[in-house]
């Protein structure tokens, strides 16, 4: 019987990765990856291992999760070491939970290796900081596919009246709604916002704007998955300390063009 490693790959900036999650590839004898995972990772791995994608789009799924879990248990039965790598954090809207019951039931070894999330790094390499004494003691992470609904109700009261900063993950899709929930709990229309694309790495992009106007900036500027929302007074932070765009995506950019690349 093998192994299998649930790894969070960290949010695209391949130097996020883990020591341990590093030599988790290197070791592998099967890595299952997901569509955000920064291929510059996978040529870590040994030359024999066997790579196999299982990357899904919004609402276009490559492999479903019962035929991943099922090639997890396929290759670990066989004696495998399995590294199966995940964008972010496995357990953080990873569906590591489910991978990880799954081998439960047919009693195969496993262990997790958390991952950086994007609701924590985008953010950071946007300049904003998610907690700050002086502007947000409390922070949540968040799943933007939120319906209406009783249930739903009450928790975006909770969200938009006890919570100093939000997160929101594959909310691009449905950020209308999210903005007028939170408007309709209390959040007032000043309330500063920003749109993160592709954070950490050298597409990164970031729009800002308030609960008031986002939408209408995010339509015209045609912000696309995956994108991190951030609410919250942190926001304003950035027009001080922000680093990573100015420092390295704009210079990568001028030395794509000039190398041909673009």
């Amino acid at each position: 019987m093998g192994k299998v490693y649930i790894v969070g790959a960290g949010p695209g900036d391949p130097d996020l990765i883990s020591v341990k999650g590093l030599r988790c590839i290197e070791q592998a004898d099967v890595i299952l990856y997901d569509r955000l995972v920064n291929k510059e990772l996978l040529e870590h791995a040994k030359s024999s291992a066997e790579l196999i994608y299982c990357g899904k789009l919004p609402n276009s799924h490559t492999m479903q999760q019962e035929t991943i879990n099922a090639f997890l248990v396929k290759y670990a039965k066989k004696g495998n070491i399995v590294t199966r790598l995940k964008g972010g954090d496995p357990f953080v809207f990873g569906r590591g939970a489910e991978e990880a019951e799954a081998l439960v039931k047919q009693g195969i070894c496993f262990e997790v290796v958390p991952g950086i999330t994007a609701g924590i790094a985008a953010p950071a390499y946007a300049g904003i900081p998610v907690t700050h004494r002086d502007s947000s003691a409390s922070f949540a992470i968040v799943t933007g596919h939120r319906r209406e609904g009783m249930e739903e109700e009450t928790k975006w009261q909770s969200l938009a009246q006890g919570i100093d900063t939000l997160a929101i993950y594959m909310g691009i899709g449905n950020l209308p709604y999210i903005c007028n929930q939170l408007l309709k709990y209390g959040k007032s229309e000043y309330t500063p916002v920003a749109l993160v694309e592709w954070g950490t790495t050298q597409l990164q992009r970031t729009i800002s704007g308030t609960l008031g106007t986002i939408i209408t900036i995010a339509q015209k500027e045609k912000v696309q998955n995956p994108s991190m929302i951030v609410v919250g007074e942190v926001v304003r932070y950035r027009e001080k300390i922000q680093w990573f765009e100015q420092t390295f995506v704009e210079n990568a950019s001028v030395n794509t063009y000039v190398s041909g690349v673009l």
